[in-house]
């Protein structure tokens, strides 16, 4: 007589495959590789930080907190980089006033409003455009788009002279090199990146949000409001804050069209300087004393981006664990 085995209730059905047998093995190989991946990316940071940071430790031990004054003089070896550091702010600030409602805007239109068939080919251009060289960027910025918004800047100026708030801050242009020329460059070459990670991010917005709100009786408009930017807007601000890291680090271009100008000034339209393009254009003379500046301005730089980078990081995983509790 035979006995029937019973199977027991604690195993799935099918786990006992030789298929499912072979995967641990494979599972922990890839888990080491990306593992190993990680680690190398983290060592390579850990790395170029602590290299930089030796060849500046003379200028950081030198200067102190005077590495925070507006006084670079390198025939006297005074290194302070508050000019550049203000240079490279406001860059990136005015980058990211002109960039960010284009960029969201276009985001929504692609997502909410313009058909699939008309969307993807829009879709690729702006994808090409993220790729293109920062020095065709530049070199189109200083040769072309310069003198043409000189003469705008001109205008500006002679209509807001006399004015309180606006007559100093749209100064009469010296040349159409300035802190604004560099970044509405900035902004050009930035809104690729943000539209396309915020399309992204809003592209995840599951439907039936949509279609609930439109059963509510809501317009398209109070969708987007109400259903679409909550689900959203954490994924947008760490797209932003990495489209300001972007802003922040980016040398050829802004190199070209800032104006080599180290002053502090509150003329969005005078020459200036950020800490990218000074290390683009003084470090092949540099040495010494000179040339650890360079270095800690690198440093400087560096820490800055990381900082930007993790605060976007760190923005979107907090919005992804509200969606979770929600």
């Amino acid at each position: 007589m035979s006995t029937a085995v019973k199977a027991d209730p604690a195993v799935p059905a099918g786990s006992a495959s030789p298929l499912t047998a072979r995967r641990p093995l494979g599972d922990r190989g890839f888990q080491i590789l990306a593992l190993a991946s990680g680690l190398l990316v983290l060592v390579i940071l850990v790395l170029i930080a602590v290299s930089t940071s030796q060849q500046a430790s003379s200028w950081f031990a030198a200067e102190g907190l005077k590495i925070f004054t507006n006084n670079w003089d390198p025939a006297t070896n005074q290194f302070g980089a508050l000019s550049f550091i203000y240079g490279t702010a406001i860059t990136a600030v005015i980058a990211i006033i002109i960039a960010v409602p284009v960029s969201v805007g276009i985001a929504l239109l692609l997502n909410e409003v313009v058909p699939y068939r008309w969307s993807r080919p829009i879709v690729y251009v702006i994808d090409l455009l993220a790729v293109v060289p920062s020095v065709v960027w530049g070199l189109w910025g200083i040769l072309v788009f310069a003198p043409w918004i000189q003469h705008i800047y001109a205008s500006i100026a002679s209509g807001v002279k006399g004015i309180p708030v606006l007559g100093p801050l749209f100064g009469p242009p010296t040349s159409g090199a300035s802190f604004f020329t560099a970044g509405i460059i900035l902004a050009f070459m930035i809104t690729p990146i943000v539209t396309s990670l915020s399309r992204e991010v809003i592209a995840t917005v599951p439907q039936i949000d949509r279609e609930g709100a439109y059963a509510l009786g809501a317009t398209r408009w109070e969708m987007i409001t109400g259903a679409v930017w909550p689900h959203s807007q954490g994924g947008v601000v760490g797209a932003v804050l990495l489209g300001l890291g972007r802003a922040m680090g980016e040398t050829i271009a802004a190199a070209l069209v800032i104006g080599a100008s180290p002053v502090i000034t509150s003329h969005l339209f005078a020459p200036g300087y950020n800490m990218p393009a000074v290390i683009a254009n003084q470090f092949g003379e540099a040495s010494g004393e000179f040339r650890a500046a360079l270095m800690g301005l690198g440093v400087l730089l560096f820490g800055f981006t990381i900082i930007i980078n993790v605060l976007a990081r760190g923005v979107v995983e907090r919005s992804a664990r509200r969606k979770r509790g929600a």
